[in-house]
């Protein structure tokens, strides 16, 4: 995988094809990301309303992503 700022650098290309790839590559890794916090904050015993907080969403929507997952 790129560097992150070789992905940051793409993402703002003036090429649309390169720009859009770079996009498509930073949201896979901010989901592989969030999915990993998300296993460790429930390892620690964090509450699902306490993580939907954290990220901004409903506790109902991070439990529908992630519950049966976790």
């Amino acid at each position: 995988m790129a560097s992150e700022q070789t992905l940051v650098a793409s993402a703002a290309s003036d090429d649309p094809q390169q720009g859009l790839r770079a996009v498509r590559a930073l949201r896979e890794l901010a989901d592989r990301l969030e999915t990993l916090q998300v296993e460790r904050a429930r390892s620690l015993g964090w509450s699902w309303e306490r993580i939907a907080d954290a990220l901004g969403v409903s506790k109902q929507a991070v439990h529908k992503k992630f519950g049966r997952r976790i």
